[in-house]
């Protein structure tokens, strides 16, 4: 029965913890290697930690997508360490990524998901810089974070990036709020940056190229202000697929650097922007087997970039 059920469907159930990827049988997981410490629960939570034990990652998770961001103390112990996003696939409603990165074998798959995306020193899953002089300049990772919901429908925090060069013409700094609710792909993001001159900034909004080994397949949609990714496959891990959504009035251009899928806007120093990163794992919750029906979820997704 469970072979019949379309994509959205699945969805739902997915996101009612009914199913999960394990109960397809068209879906080649990756062998076991430890199973994970049992769950203290079973039910959808939408989840904001921060994995002091391990340089402060900074961990947010909801029924249907994972991830993380890292702290200033990985820049010494991990150089060279970014400010872009990670994002590992679950198969599982419940929260796991805690409990995977307490194994010190976050990339090894557990039985409830895995970490196979590699950021590097590329923007990820949506990780952001300045746009100046043909080159992208980011910050390093964050230095301050305030968790602001966890545990129920809404993963919410923010944090904030330390003063970074734009060339040797000004110097910005970034607060940046993350929410992430039950039920969606797509993480909401805030961000307000600030510089020591008033004029306007071209930010540029990334997706890593090669994350997770070869480019991948890029659909660009500006009207809907869209850059999605589906990512080669990985051996048994498959394939990671990403989006990006801006407000379409606020797109410069489309473009790339060497390690990035870029969506360059139009900020001004001290005013918030809305914008989102999604993703999804093919083997994992959501049922995205291929790669239009992610693009067909990432475009059509009703997203709100007005206020904060």
């Amino acid at each position: 029965m469970l072979r019949k059920l379309d994509t959205a469907l699945f969805a739902l159930l997915c996101c009612a913890g009914i199913v999960h990827a394990q109960t397809l049988p068209d879906v080649a997981l990756p062998a076991v290697e430890k199973p994970l410490a049992p769950p203290p629960t079973r039910e959808a939570l939408a989840v904001a930690v921060l994995a002091d034990y391990r340089y402060d990652d900074l961990l947010w998770e909801n029924d249907l997508t994972a991830h993380r961001i890292y702290g200033h103390a990985l820049e010494a112990a991990e150089p060279p360490s970014g400010s872009g996003i990670d994002s590992w696939g679950k198969n599982v409603a419940w929260p796991f990524a805690d409990r995977q990165l307490r194994t010190g074998d976050q990339h090894a798959y557990h039985g409830e998901g895995l970490d196979f995306y590699n950021v590097g020193t590329s923007r990820g899953a949506g990780g952001l810089g300045i746009w100046y002089d043909n080159k992208l300049w980011t910050s390093r990772n964050f230095i301050r974070h305030r968790i602001l919901s966890s545990g129920g429908k809404l993963a919410d925090f923010e944090v904030d990036y330390a003063p970074w060069p734009v060339s040797v013409d000004r110097k910005v700094w970034e607060t940046r709020r993350f929410t992430l609710p039950l039920g969606s792909h797509f993480t909401r993001l805030v961000s307000t940056i600030s510089s020591d001159k008033p004029e306007p900034l071209t930010v540029g909004i990334g997706i890593g190229k090669r994350t997770t080994g070869g480019n991948g397949e890029l659909t660009i949609d500006r009207s809907r202000g869209l850059l999605s990714w589906w990512g080669p496959e990985d051996g048994t891990h498959g394939r990671m697929a990403v989006a990006i959504r801006v407000d379409p009035r606020t797109i410069i251009d489309v473009g790339q650097d060497a390690d990035n899928h870029l969506v360059f806007v139009k900020v001004t120093p001290d005013q918030p922007f809305v914008y989102y990163s999604g993703s999804a794992w093919n083997k994992g919750n959501g049922g995205f087997r291929e790669r239009a029906a992610w693009d067909r979820y990432a475009a059509n997704e009703q997203l709100d970039f007005t206020g904060r």
